[in-house]
């Protein structure tokens, strides 16, 4: 490739409404443009990267058995309804109606499309295990679209279904995805964690993510010091303190805490550890009768220790709020218990009007501090038993370091990540839903097991460059980067003796089938090496008159600026090849 038969576009400044590395850089380096929000045009240097994330994809799909597929963008109403997610998806579901007045979505996952086409071609045992995957355009209707390819509203995605005959054979299947996604990860160069996850509103019982590491992640992973533990923050498990609840040394007292409606302020004033006080957040789940006319909200009253937060995943499993829930209004807390917020508490709640959770971290805890119900005023010395009911007790919090591994070996740490992947065994969430089933060997009608399977490919490029980028811009995996090297010529049209050095070097490495790309289009070094730089091409050779009288070309990585190397000009194209296989070894 040369450059002038090329598209090269790069801007000095980002947007201003550009918030993330991999936004700035990428619309700088010509990448990507914005269209609208969420919504970007990827460039002819940004598509080279997402076609190599791609084809990465596609090899280990196809090693791992998948068969590849295109299914629509535009999907039937119908299909949602059946599966139950057409009221359950939320405003993320773009809906539209066409001239018919019929209902249709612009997908944002396929797994209803996929099994509609599985019970209408999937008829026997015979055809099972069975995996399709597709390459598609997806939308989700994000309310707030940001950090570019990070969180766009439009976007590319890898999803792959998987049809067995039972759940052992689904956890089969389950497993070579699993290790596909392994590959895939390493291959583009990324450093990631696998990580034990929540469902979310794609459904099933056994989820794993994978977690580029990056601090401008928004995923927060927790991972055990001893053991090869890992779960995003929203699973992973608190394990209950091992010390026994203390018999209760102190009596009730009323105290007044004018102004202190955090545990923070209460517990300074009166000279206690935040560990001895248990902070109340209220929830609401709202409810409907039979006709479908609103009722009063449950109430919930969730207990946590005074340094510990909610965590709302495993919150949205209690009993009461696992249809949904949503944090009770002012007005709500007033009618349960009498007070503002900042002073809420458990001792003489109704039971009618309040149900009450406490944390398996409060389980073991005595003489402690919660609110009064009364503005100004909290509870000092505060038992379970003796001052009120004993609540049902279950994780809701979210881990902190230095918790004990849930697998019992060391702590846990946090780090945050990019969910890149995810990987679900679904059982028959949408084939009992929708009738997807096949006839075992005695004829008889079975629900297909399934499973499914996504890739972020244009995610996958911006959390590329936020794990690989510095000061001068983008830092490419070789895997993945747009072109593996870049000849920089001191003159290409000036020096006869460069042009040729340059052309030569150029054609025997596309001959060896290297990704190079030949800058020719005689630029000044400072703005042509700063280009490239902030392209983020990995190896570059730059080639010029001073050199070659001694017979030499100047090599240098991206990933080590300061650092020059001269190379005889009829090993260069030798010596490039071994830095490739270095890399991709």
């Amino acid at each position: 490739m040369r450059a002038q038969q090329f598209f090269i576009s790069t801007l000095k400044e980002a947007p201003a409404d550009a918030d993330i590395a991999s936004q700035k850089l990428m619309i700088r380096a010509g990448m990507i443009k914005k269209l609208a929000a969420g919504v970007y045009t990827y460039m002819p240097m940004g598509l080279r990267v997402i076609r190599k994330i791609e084809n990465i994809v596609r090899e280990e799909m196809d090693r791992a058995g998948s068969i590849e597929m295109l299914m629509p963008i535009v999907q039937p109403a119908e299909l949602w309804k059946e599966s139950g997610r057409w009221e359950k998806y939320g405003p993320e579901l773009l809906r539209f109606k066409d001239r018919h007045d019929r209902d249709f979505v612009i997908q944002p996952t396929s797994e209803e499309v996929i099994t509609d086409f599985a019970r209408q071609e999937i008829t026997s045992w015979r055809q099972l295990p069975v995996n399709f995957y597709q390459i598609q355009t997806k939308f989700r209707d994000e309310r707030r679209p940001r950090f570019g390819l990070m969180r766009g509203r439009e976007f590319i995605m890898k999803d792959a279904y998987s049809f067995d005959r039972d759940a052992q054979k689904a956890g089969e299947s389950y497993k070579k995805m699993f290790d596909a996604y392994c590959r895939i990860f390493s291959r583009t160069g990324l450093v990631f964690r696998p990580v034990a996850a929540d469902t979310g509103s794609i459904g099933g019982s056994r989820s794993n993510e994978f977690q580029v590491i990056a601090d401008t992640g928004e995923d927060l992973i927790a991972y055990s010091t001893g053991s090869g533990y890992a779960a995003n923050i929203e699973l992973a498990e608190a394990l209950p303190p091992a010390a026994e609840r203390q018999a209760p040394k102190e009596t009730l007292q009323k105290v007044p805490t004018p102004g202190c409606d955090k545990c923070e302020s209460v517990t300074a004033l009166l000279g206690l550890p935040l560990t001895r006080s248990v902070k109340s957040v209220v929830l609401a789940a709202d409810r409907t009768d039979e006709a479908g006319r609103s009722l009063p909200a449950r109430i919930v009253l969730v207990l946590l220790r005074g340094d510990h937060s909610l965590n709302e995943v495993k919150v949205g499993k209690l009993p009461e709020l696992k249809d949904g829930f949503r944090f009770a209004t002012e007005a709500e807390i007033l009618e349960a218990f009498g007070s503002k917020p900042g002073y809420l508490g458990p001792v003489g709640l109704d039971p009618q009007k309040v149900k009450v959770y406490g944390d398996l971290s409060v389980r073991c805890m005595s003489d402690f501090v919660v609110g009064a119900n009364e503005e100004g005023f909290h509870l000092r010395g505060v038992n379970f038993g003796r001052d009120f009911p004993e609540p049902q007790f279950a994780d809701l919090r979210n881990v902190v370091e230095g918790d004990p591994s849930p697998d019992g070996q060391g702590t846990l740490k946090l780090q945050r990540g990019i969910e890149v992947g995810h990987v679900f065994y679904l059982g028959t969430k949408y084939s009992s839903a929708m009738g997807a089933t096949y006839l075992d060997e005695q004829g008889h009608p079975q629900p297909l097991e399934m499973g499914c399977y996504g890739i972020g490919i244009s995610r996958v490029a911006g959390a590329a460059i936020e794990q690989n980028h510095d000061d001068k811009g983008i830092i490419w995996p070789e895997a993945i980067a747009p072109f593996e090297v870049v000849i920089c010529p001191m003159g290409y049209r000036r020096s006869e003796a460069v042009r040729e050095a340059c052309d030569r070097l150029h054609d025997e490495l596309q001959k060896a089938g290297v990704d190079v790309i030949l800058d020719d289009r005689d630029m000044r070094p400072g703005p042509m090496f700063a280009d490239w730089e902030l392209i983020g091409v990995p190896h570059r050779i730059v080639v010029g008159d001073r050199g070659l009288k001694n017979g030499e070309v100047e090599y240098t990585s991206r990933r080590s600026l300061d650092k020059r190397e001269m190379v005889r000009l009829e090993n260069a194209a030798a010596f490039i090849l071994e830095k490739l296989k270095a890399a991709r070894a």
